[in-house]
């Protein structure tokens, strides 16, 4: 049996080498293939941090918030891990010594650096938000304001972080990231599924905000379709994906400190003759002495001064411990005749849609019901019953009742209570039905309700989410670099073995021709 000059040309030495070396070269072409494309390391994002400061009327909290770098429908997934309360006042009241300001948040601030990774400072945003206390400077004294302001942006640039604004925000922002906040903690906008994934939950309604400040309270629900757009306490919130419209107002003067210095402004009624006068709201037996200045040095109480007014003159108020004179001069605070019988109104002629649904009371409506061991839901005539009751007490029990006694909150716990009936049913018409829609809650999990979560989910809108990173077992240009090797060497190796074929057969075919002539001589 002959063999073919192609095999027997691929019998010898140099072919069998360039055969070895083209099985290897297909080899480990093919391996390294295999490897670069099963063998990658998918590599998410870490997380990233926020910093907020609620720089509110009577304090300022500092809260650190985190989300991972990848978002759901450009909105970060954000989890409070951090709070801290700033010791003394808002920063309001550094109007004199706007230099003093941030000197207050030193000790905060040391231990914020210790709940974010040392390597993660220079990228972390810190935002100041500032509210109803400085709205109030900024009208009484627009230049001590932004001196304020200004003291504690000089702070922030010798920090390590990514100072980013301070500014105040208006009634409107804070009512609607109460709102923002308060949903996102009740899972009213995402919830994980069965494949861990972040989706919208079906058919799940909105809740309404009631936040209760030092200045200011605001009131914030989801409005009905119809409600139309011709007002500016309508607005259109887009989160996730998906938009809502929202009633949102903030009352200024009407949170629950400088809608009590217009209370005690209100008793005094014959200045002129006399400095000591009865509080029905304060308990028995207390008595206190405030300078004019405590009571008439508001913008919200400036209209109410007496003509000799003395800032540093005194005013001596006697607690009588009576409920129901309680309740009846706490309703001059609002002008509810300026509605003038409208359904679609709530009090001094401001619009407002029919309340329904559910809605979360936090801040000052859950601090005076706490102080009555109520929280969570409870009826209308519970919360009558826990307020008389507290109200008829005399100033030496007070100790004995409430879970942590501070003076100055525990004389002002039945003002407190009466003023809430009057801004829940009076003025934003919740009924003996629908009260209990209301949930008087701090936090839910680990995060308070406070705007600035919703302020930070807000913000994340325009942090830019970062895509995951991927790590090759091989970097791209070595990979390609020894592609390009092993599949140049094997192409050499193919072409010699087919040039040695082609030689072989040439060879073979000039045999036979040479033959063919040496037999025809």
């Amino acid at each position: 049996m002959t063999m073919s000059p192609c095999l027997k040309v691929l019998s010898r030495t140099p072919a069998i080498i360039a055969l070895v070396v083209l099985f290897l070269s297909i080899v480990v072409f093919m391996a390294i293939t295999l490897i670069q494309t099963h063998q990658k390391e998918v590599l998410f994002p870490g997380p990233k941090y926020g910093i907020v400061l609620d720089a509110g009327s009577s304090r300022t909290t500092i809260y650190v918030y985190q989300w991972p770098a990848e978002k759901a429908n450009n909105t970060g997934v954000v989890s409070q891990t951090f709070k801290c309360n700033v010791k003394g006042s808002g920063i309001s009241n550094y109007a004199e010594n706007p230099q003093d300001a941030p000197k207050a948040f030193e000790d905060c601030m040391q231990k914020v650096k210790g709940h974010i990774p040392v390597h993660l400072h220079g990228s972390t945003c810190v935002y100041l938000g500032a509210t109803a206390g400085m709205r109030l400077l900024r009208l009484q004294n627009e230049t001590a304001a932004n001196e304020v302001l200004e003291s504690i942006e000089n702070y922030f640039e010798s920090q390590p972080f990514d100072f980013r604004d301070a500014q105040i925000i208006s009634g409107q922002e804070e009512g609607i990231y109460g709102w923002i906040t308060a949903n996102y903690l009740m899972g009213n906008f995402l919830e994980k599924s069965l494949w861990h994934m972040w989706v919208h939950p079906s058919g799940k309604e909105t809740t309404g905000a009631l936040d209760l400040g030092g200045a200011s309270t605001q009131i914030s629900f989801a409005a009905e379709e119809k409600v139309g757009l011709n007002t500016s306490d309508i607005m259109k919130v887009t989160l996730y994906g998906y938009e809502y419209t929202l009633y949102t107002h903030s009352f200024q003067c009407y949170g629950r400190n400088e809608a009590e210095k217009r209370f005690l402004a209100t008793l005094v009624q014959d200045y002129t003759t006399e400095t000591t006068f009865t509080n029905p709201c304060y308990p028995q037996n207390y008595i206190t002495t405030f300078t004019e200045a405590q009571v008439f040095g508001s913008l919200c109480t400036e209209d109410l001064r007496p003509e000799r007014y003395n800032p540093n003159n005194n005013i001596t108020f006697e607690g009588t411990g009576d409920p129901s004179l309680c309740r009846e001069k706490v309703a001059f605070l609002f002008n509810f005749s300026a509605c003038r019988d409208h359904e679609a109104c709530s009090f001094d002629g401001v619009y407002q849609p029919r309340v329904k649904g559910s809605f979360v009371a936090f801040a000052g409506f859950y601090y005076t019901a706490n102080a009555f061991n109520l929280s969570g839901s409870f009826s209308l005539h519970t919360f009558n019953l826990s307020t008389w009751n507290f109200c008829s007490k005399n100033w030496n029990q007070l100790p004995l009742l409430l879970p942590r006694f501070d003076e100055q909150y525990a004389r002002s716990y039945c003002f407190s209570a009466h003023y809430i009936y009057h801004l829940l049913v009076s003025g934003y018409k919740f009924t003996e039905e629908s009260w209990p829609q209301i949930h008087f809650k701090k936090e839910v999990g680990n995060s308070s309700i406070a705007w600035s979560l919703g302020y930070m989910l807000s913000l994340t809108n325009q942090i830019p989410a970062e895509s995951p990173l991927i790590h090759l077992p091989i970097e791209p240009s070595a990979f390609v670099g020894t592609l390009a090797f092993f599949a140049a060497v094997a192409l050499l190796c193919l072409t010699y073995l087919v040039y040695l074929c082609v030689l072989s057969r040439n060879q073979r075919r000039s045999q036979h021709a040479l033959d063919n002539i040496v037999d025809s001589e």
